[in-house]
């Protein structure tokens, strides 16, 4: 009889937005168990380990990091701690699925991931647009060559931002802007279709505080294929990607978080007769909201002893950070601490 695997013992540091959405995915994923959380103010912890029946919460991050029974530390601070409590999470020899983008720069990513190497120690970004079903069977088609050559992709994220300007989100001491919150999804999902980009070029509107509120982009990729890419704090984009080919055309009406993705063959060489739509919904299912699937990657990993994973190694994190570091150049966007 084979053994069943013991569950990966998770523990959640800070108690913010997205810390609470990956907790509700984390409970239906199997094989995984929350058992701690820690956050600056001891009662958010309380509440937060009420709201999800979590055993420990700890006033603290070190005391989190520190408890015997956390195997993997989900860090879900703002862009600008990362590198600090990731540090802190690898020098209490836990694993770390660490929110995107990984660090505010391309240099303090591979700050991170030479820290993950030193303790030996499991890292990956917490992009679970790589990770989810919908995605994964979309960009493995299209490398295959399943709907043809593509040749032009478009996306776009956005949402109006209605937060206190020292929100996280506009808050440049925090790494505010729509361009690491937002711009890293459409950036990736072209990465993740189309290769590395060759060439960015960005435009942005900037806040008085001097972080992007509006972002478009143009790019080039490997064999000619071009993209345009957009994120906004100021208005409700479609959310849509598509992806033109030589043979029709592939939508994500919601690539942000999608359901399905549809092909759409043109049959005619004029455009005008069309064949037969097919639809991908991924090969496993969708845990909640995708969120499970990121993790359920990660405790996959820790169990094969991975250090990283392949859906989302250290160079597709690395290549995107840097896309981030030249595009933030082009926009004029420069966060306190590299002034000084």
């Amino acid at each position: 009889m084979t053994a069943t695997p013991r569950p990966v013992r998770w523990g959640i540091l800070a108690t913010g937005k997205i810390a609470h959405s990956f907790a509700r995915d984390l409970l239906l994923v199997p094989g995984a168990e929350l058992v701690a959380v820690g956050s600056r103010r001891p009662e958010s912890a309380r509440a937060f380990a009420a709201a999800y029946d979590v055993p420990a919460a700890y006033g603290s991050y070190a005391e989190l990091v520190a408890d015997p029974a956390v195997e993997v530390v989900y860090v879900a601070s703002p862009h600008a701690l990362h590198l600090e409590h990731a540090r802190l999470a690898f020098e209490a020899g836990k694993h770390v699925l660490c929110e995107k983008p990984l660090t505010l720069s391309r240099a303090e990513g591979e700050e991170l991931v030479r820290l993950a190497r030193q303790h030996d120690r499991f890292l990956m970004e917490a992009m679970w647009t790589a990770t989810h079903p919908v995605v994964r069977q979309l960009v493995g088609d299209v490398h295959a060559g399943r709907f043809g050559t593509p040749r032009q992709l478009t996306a776009e994220l956005g949402f109006p931002v209605e937060v206190p300007p020292e929100d996280r989100m506009l808050n440049p001491d925090l790494g505010g802007g729509a361009l690491l919150d937002m711009g890293v999804y459409p950036l990736t999902f072209a990465h993740l279709l189309l290769g590395e980009a060759e060439q960015l070029l960005g435009v942005a509107t900037l806040s008085p505080a001097g972080i992007d509120l509006d972002v478009a982009i143009s790019g080039r990729y490997p064999g000619g294929a071009v993209a345009t890419m957009s994120a906004s704090m100021t208005s409700w984009s479609s959310r849509t990607a598509a992806v033109a080919t030589d043979l029709g055309r592939l939508v994500v009406e919601d690539f942000h978080h999608p359901t399905a993705a549809r092909f759409v063959p043109y049959a005619g060489g004029d455009g005008s007769a069309l064949g037969e739509e097919v639809v991908l919904t991924g090969t496993e299912p969708v845990i909640g909201r995708g969120y499970g699937n990121e993790a359920a990657e990660v405790g996959r990993c820790v169990r094969e002893g991975l250090r990283e994973s392949p859906l989302v190694p250290h160079a597709q994190t690395l290549a995107v950070l840097g896309q981030l570091d030249d595009l933030r150049t082009q926009i004029g966007v420069v966060y306190p601490d590299e002034r000084r």
